[in-house]
């Protein structure tokens, strides 16, 4: 139902975002798309890149008067790095300076890329492959928040932990989540001593030239029972949401509530006990994570990501060069110390768009205002 695609590299010109299926009547400005790309660049361990660039969402196409149409909308970043790199950016023959990169860097997608792609110069794979593409998922994701918001549904994200520093799976209530409090942390965490051990860790961490890792929590809450469905494996929710957060740079699991916590747990203090009272069912509890299943059970999504230590390190690994094939020390690349902070604002986005194309699907029409007749509808069906 909502289709969506990214193109641009790292030092290119533009990252542009393609999306259609988007219905008519909902109201989007440029502006709207701003606060995400705001926080995708914040967070304590950023590194020199995020003071280049200061990530705009221009919208090209799909939307008049500032409300889409009904057509596809285009939105375009523009890379201002891209000023230093058109020597070695530029997609003409004419005036091109390449300055190949051989030594390949343990944990990013150079060798593989380069052995895929049959690439003697390393820069072919990791323009690509940088983390740079996801401003373009927090633009796309910042568009399908503002459409799920039309209909009482939120998406927010915490750090849950960074290296050792963990606040635990019980220590918030993802329903009593205040956003600009996460926000006004320099690590995005609701646990402010935990916060301060945080920034700590980073430090100690720059200071030796290493990088941390650490998990972040996704939280969608006003989602209506239904979406995603049992039938089929490509159909079930929880399915579509792992492989969007996955999908994340960097990111090497992803958990649904109480998650792999959970496993060691008996079913009988794990599963969530059915309620029926003021003329609803609910959960007691959401162990689950809002998804039983394969579909969407009434409760609030709850996913845990896990995001290893940037790959790129000021201290390098030993590796091995691509062309003479002898050892040598990692290639190095403007690099962060830590960032989970921003890969939450990027999980936000991720999530934002799956469940999008599931409300899509389920109450589809093309306009907002016939969406929300058939929520209404649906909602009043099933007493709710």
């Amino acid at each position: 139902m909502l289709r969506w695609f990214t193109a641009g590299e790292s030092h290119g010109p533009q990252l542009t975002v393609l999306m259609e299926g988007l219905p008519a009547g909902l109201e989007l400005s440029s502006a709207d798309l701003t606060p995400d790309l705001r926080r995708r660049q914040g967070g304590h361990g950023r590194g020199g890149r995020q003071q280049i660039e200061v990530d705009e969402a221009r919208i090209v196409s799909g939307v008049r008067g500032g409300v889409t149409l009904g057509s596809p909308l285009a939105l375009v970043i523009v890379n201002r790095d891209h000023a230093n790199w058109v020597a070695e950016m530029t997609p003409e023959k004419e005036g091109f300076d390449p300055k190949p990169v051989t030594a390949l860097r343990p944990g990013h997608a150079d060798l593989a890329g380069a052995l895929k792609y049959g690439h003697s110069d390393v820069r072919n794979v990791l323009e690509r492959s940088s983390a740079r593409e996801t401003a373009s998922r927090v633009a796309a994701g910042g568009v399908a928040k503002k459409l799920l918001a039309e209909f009482g549904v939120r998406v927010t994200s915490f750090t849950q932990s960074i290296g050792a520093v963990d606040i635990g799976y019980d220590a918030v209530d993802p329903a009593a989540l205040d956003a600009q409090e996460i926000g006004e942390s320099p690590v995005r965490c609701p646990v402010p001593e935990a916060g301060r051990r945080m920034v700590e860790e980073i430090d100690a961490a720059a200071e030796r030239g290493d990088t941390l890792g650490g998990t972040f929590r996704v939280i969608a809450t006003g989602l209506p029972p239904g979406l995603g469905s049992h039938v089929h494996w490509d159909r079930k929710l929880d399915a579509r949401l792992a492989m969007a957060i996955i999908s994340i740079n960097a990111v090497k699991g992803v958990e649904f509530g109480a998650g792999f916590e959970g496993a060691g747990r008996p079913g009988s203090a794990f599963h969530d006990e059915i309620d029926f009272s003021e003329g609803r069912f609910r959960h007691l509890t959401n162990r689950a994570g809002g998804l039983t299943g394969g579909t969407t059970n009434g409760e609030p999504v709850d996913l845990r990501a896990a995001i290893k230590p940037i790959s790129t390190m000021k201290k390098p690994m030993q590796s091995v060069d691509l062309k003479t094939k002898e050892k040598v020390a990692a290639h190095y690349e403007r690099s962060d110390v830590c960032v989970v902070p921003a890969a939450g604002v990027i999980g936000e986005a991720m999530v934002a768009l799956v469940l999008a194309d599931s409300f899509l699907e389920k109450f589809g029409g093309d306009s907002v205002a016939e969406i929300n007749r058939n929520l209404r509808g649906y909602l009043e069906s099933i007493g709710r």
